[in-house]
């Protein structure tokens, strides 16, 4: 029987097939072979009897008579461990044999089926012991080394890299020794488009909702994709229980988590801390950080700024009117409801009604209306107020504060100062201090470090709020919307208004930048408005901008 942490199978199969030729072992063949692959399955960490294959095969001792690893340490590496499967192969009168000893020596045979014999218990132990000093030699060895990579500039140490990143071979100049971690370009274009998106003001929950309905991979299926593996996988329940997912999607949570990890400023983090250099400094993963600093500071203030709503009870996500409707009576958010009962899927029976309730807000007179009726009034109401003025694109070039990063920086110091006093060493009172310089110093220069303001520069696109409404689906007019600072407030309806709407329960109004382009429009169109049939008018002087050069 095989069973191994690494990923070659192979050359432990060839291994196990000599010796066992060698014992008269036959290890079956086609449906009826006998084998246990546990693959990236630590010995260090999970004994014989906790491996997925090798566990199941150690419940069933009747259907095999001895067990074949291809060597002792990939086995086992504890002396619990050791005395679990020693105990079981008495019990179950087995032997034991490994192609391989430790650090690569001839086999060695535990015979266990005279129980009367202690000698293989006995010469086990000591290979045990041999073993778990082994391990945590490479476990302090692997330490040492990580910490060591850690503290260079652009090595990467391994392992799966942030969202945004992939590894590229050390370039020479930096030694070319190892690996860098450069920008992925299809992971890149992702994460431009959601700082694009974000900064522009589209709401996190219709953005999750365009990523996943185009297929977009999320960080997740992405890296399980490149690495040619099945995308989805377990994860944790509310409850603590686990289910399996098809695919991971993008959540509000997700894309908060990536905009906001430092390590995409192209710094090295360890537990979800900069590595710093003696000047305070952070330790570069990498020579092209994906984002600025000042673009990763305005992503920090649009989520701290954020309020991304309720997300729970009856109301639709789909809400075409979400933000913008509201109770004309307490002035809440109205919320979409889809119908029930006999009605149940009929978007025709659907409602707005004041979520006053759900909020624990008091109201006097809580609203309800069909929703067909109010959209369609939305819809119109809006096109007349806007629906000829063309809109405008407005470029963000993000301003830098230092601010933001003192404020981390200070944090990060004020932790590492708790720790004062606890060092019994010179040596651990000599980094305790080296580190505490480092970040004073990191803050002393970045209170140095002058403000600038953002910028913004307003261009036309060409198309007017027509245009982009016929051309846009339920979300992106919803954006629309909330962009121009659209509200209505709906009140109280009255007997009898079930049978049709009666507009005079509704009130809508454009707040904001649009209104003064509405005011002028609207009085040009009353200036231009054609005299009623006979009736007589002149032109007295004539405006200098209709004059012809």
């Amino acid at each position: 029987m095989l069973t191994d942490e690494t990923t070659s199978p192979e050359r432990q199969r060839e291994a196990d097939d000599k010796v066992a030729a060698e014992l008269g072992i036959d290890f079956g063949e086609g449906d009826a072979l006998r084998e246990a692959v546990d693959l990236d399955v630590s010995a260090s960490k999970f004994g014989p009897f906790d491996r997925p294959q090798l566990g199941k095969w150690l419940g069933r001792p009747e259907e095999f008579d001895a067990l074949v690893w291809w060597r002792f340490d990939r086995a086992i590496r504890s002396m619990e461990h050791m005395h679990e499967l020693a105990k079981w192969a008495r019990a179950h009168r087995k032997m034991l044999v490994f192609a391989e000893g430790i650090g690569g020596g001839g086999k060695l045979v535990f015979d266990f089926r005279n129980p009367m014999d202690p000698v293989s218990e006995l010469m086990m132990t000591f290979f045990a012991f041999a073993a778990q000093v082994e391990a945590q030699s490479i476990k302090e060895r692997i330490t040492g080394a990580q910490a060591a990579l850690r503290s260079m500039p652009y090595r990467f140490r391994g392992g799966k890299p942030i969202f945004g990143y992939m590894t590229a071979p050390m370039p020479k100049e930096h030694g070319g020794i190892g690996r860098i971690l450069v920008p992925d370009p299809v992971a890149v274009r992702v994460i431009e488009r959601l700082v694009r998106d974000l900064l522009g003001g589209v709401a996190l929950t219709d953005l999750c909702t365009t990523l996943n309905t185009e297929g977009v991979l999320s960080p997740r299926d992405y890296w399980a994709d490149k690495q040619g593996r099945k995308m989805g996988g377990k994860t944790g329940g509310s409850t603590g229980e686990i289910t399996v997912k098809d695919r991971f999607l993008w959540t509000p949570k997700v894309i908060r988590d990536l905009l906001t990890n430092p390590a995409l400023l192209g710094w090295k983090m360890h537990k979800g801390n900069p590595m710093r250099h003696a000047d305070g400094s952070p330790v570069m993963a990498t020579e092209t950080p994906i984002l600025t600093r000042e673009e990763f500071d305005a992503i920090g203030k649009l989520f701290a700024d954020r309020v991304t709503g309720p997300q729970t009870g009856q109301r639709s996500d789909e809400s075409k009117l979400l933000r913008v409707a509201h109770c004309g009576t307490c002035g809440t958010r109205a919320y979409h409801e889809a119908a029930r009962g006999k009605n149940a899927g009929n978007p025709q029976a659907d409602i707005y009604k004041c979520g006053a309730r759900n909020k624990g807000v008091p109201c006097a007179a809580p609203v309800t209306i069909r929703a067909v009726w109010v959209e369609d009034y939305v819809e119109r109401e809006f096109l007349a107020l806007v629906g000829h003025i063309e809109t405008r694109k407005t470029v963000i070039t993000p301003g830098y504060d230092p601010g933001p990063e003192i404020a981390a920086t200070l944090a990060e110091f004020e932790e590492h100062q708790t720790q004062e006093g606890r060092q019994k060493s010179n040596a651990a009172r000599a980094a305790w201090q080296s580190r505490a310089d480092a970040l004073d110093a990191r803050i002393a220069e970045l209170e140095k470090t002058p403000a600038r303001p953002e910028t913004r520069e307003v261009t036309a696109t060409g198309r007017t709020f027509a245009h982009e409404w016929a051309d846009a689906d339920d979300h992106a007019r919803r954006r629309l919307l909330l962009e121009a600072g659209a509200r209505v407030d709906i009140g109280k309806g009255t007997p009898g208004g079930w049978r049709k709407l009666d507009e005079s329960r509704l009130t809508f109004e454009i707040r904001g930048e649009l209104d003064p382009i509405i005011e002028e429009w609207q009085g040009l169109r009353e200036e231009l408005t054609p005299p009623a049939r006979n009736s007589r008018a002149r032109l007295a002087e004539p405006a200098p901008e209709l004059v012809a050069a």
